[in-house]
C-alpha cells in the first residue's frame, strides 16, 4: 500500500525528542499535521519550526482523556503514535504509569482511530520487548522470553493491541523496535546522565552497573528516514522492524567518547553488578536486515551520534533546569 504524503497525519507526543523531529520531516514532506502532547516532558521550543508552517496544528491533551481524543481524531488517514512514558530506569517505582502511559493511551488511540475511519497506524516501541535474549544480533522473529522491565512490557501489550485491531478491524501497521536514540533534542538517557554530571562537577562521574553493560544506539534522523521509507516500501497488513546500527559499544567507551568531547579526566565510580538498574538488559543489539532490505543504512555511526548529543547539550544546557 502507498501512502499518499500529501494527507493529513496525527502524531501523539509530537514535542518530544524523536515525535518532534518526525513533525519537521512530515512537514517538509507537505503533510499537514495535528500534533498532540501533553507537555508533561515534551518540550514546546522543539515545535518552533512547526509553529510557523500554516500545515501544523498543536493540540495540548492527555491521550488517556479518550472522548477529547475521538474529537481531534477526524480527518486524518495515518496515526503515527510516538507519545509514552520512557522512563524505564524508574519503571519498577511506579508499574502503573508504564501500563497507563504505554498501553491504556495505546488503546484510546485505537479506539479514536476505529471511529473516524482511520486505519494507519506508526508505532514508536523498542527493543527492550527482547527482554533477555539469547540471540544476538536479535531478529524481529526471535520468540520472546521473559520481561524484564515494565516498559518492555507495557510495549509488548501494545504492540499485541495493534496487531489484534489489524486483525479485527482492517487496520495497517508499522511498528519499530528502536535501540536507544541519540541527537539533537535528547532530553534523557545515559549521555544526558553523564552530562548533568560532569557540568556539575568534572572531576567526578558516578555510574550504574559496572561499565560493561553494552548497547547499540541510532541517530534521530536515522530512525525518522528508516520509518519514512518503510511506510512506503511495505506493503502488508502488519509490519515490524528493528531499528538500530551493526554496532554496540560498551558503558565505559562510551564514557570514553564522551569525556574526550568535554576534555574532562574524572574519577569513575561504578555501582552495582551488570545490570544499570532493576529491568535493565546488559546487552541490546538487534538484527536490522529486514529494514536494510528496503535500501536504508544509517549515516551516522554511534561515535558519531555521542559527539553530536554531547555537542548539543552542551550548547542547550536549559534542558536540565527542572521543569515548572
Amino acid at each position: 500500500m502507498k501512502i499518499d504524503f500529501k494527507k493529513k497525519a496525527i502524531v501523539t507526543g509530537c514535542a518530544g525528542f524523536i515525535g518532534s523531529t518526525l513533525v519537521d520531516k512530515l512537514l517538509d514532506l507537505n503533510y499537514q499535521i495535528i500534533g498532540i502532547d501533553n507537555l508533561s516532558t515534551g518540550q514546546k521550543i522543539f515545535l518552533e519550526k512547526a509553529f510557523t508552517n500554516k500545515n501544523f496544528k498543536f493540540f495540548k491533551c492527555d491521550l488517556l482523556n479518550l472522548n477529547r481524543l475521538k474529537k481531534i481524531f477526524r480527518s486524518s488517514n495515518i496515526v503515527f503514535h510516538f507519545a509514552a512514558n520512557a522512563d524505564v530506569r524508574y519503571g519498577y517505582k511506579h508499574p502503573y504509569k508504564d501500563l497507563e502511559q504505554n498501553t491504556i493511551v495505546t488503546y484510546n488511540v485505537l479506539e479514536s482511530m476505529r471511529e473516524n475511519n482511520i486505519n494507519n497506524i506508526v508505532f514508536c516501541s523498542t527493543g527492550s520487548v527482547y527482554g533477555e535474549p539469547n540471540k544476538f544480533p536479535t531478529p524481529e522473529d526471535y520468540s520472546f522470553p521473559l520481561q524484564t522491565s515494565f516498559y518492555g512490557a507495557s510495549k509488548l501489550a501494545g504492540e499485541s493491541l495493534i496487531q489484534a485491531y489489524c486483525e479485527s478491524y482492517g487496520f495497517k501497521c508499522w511498528i519499530f523496535r528502536f535501540v536507544s536514540i541519540l541527537g539533537n533534542r535528547y532530553t534523557h538517557g545515559h549521555v544526558y546522565d553523564f552530562c548533568k554530571q560532569l557540568f556539575i562537577n568534572p572531576n567526578y562521574l558516578k555510574v550504574l552497573g559496572n561499565g560493561n553493560q553494552k548497547k547499540s544506539y541510532l541517530h534521530v534522523n536515522d530512525c525518522i528516514n528508516a520509518i519514512i521509507l518503510s511506510i512506503k516500501k511495505s506493503k502488508k497488513k502488519i509490519n515490524i522492524f528493528n531499528l538500530g546500527t551493526k554496532e554496540y559499544i560498551t558503558v565505559k567507551q562510551s564514557i570514553r567518547i564522551i569525556c574526550n568531547h568535554l576534555k574532562v579526566i574524572p574519577k569513575v565510580s561504578f555501582k552495582g553488578g551488570r545490570r544499570g538498574w532493576i529491568g535493565d538488559s546488559p546487552f541490546i543489539f538487534l538484527n536490522t536486515k529486514k529494514i536494510r532490505s528496503l535500501g536504508w543504512k544509517p549515516k551516522f555511526t554511534i561515535k558519531e551520534s555521542i559527539k553530536q548529543t554531547t555537542k548539543y547539550l552542551i550548547n542547550n544546557k536549559w534542558v536540565f533546569k527542572k521543569r515548572k
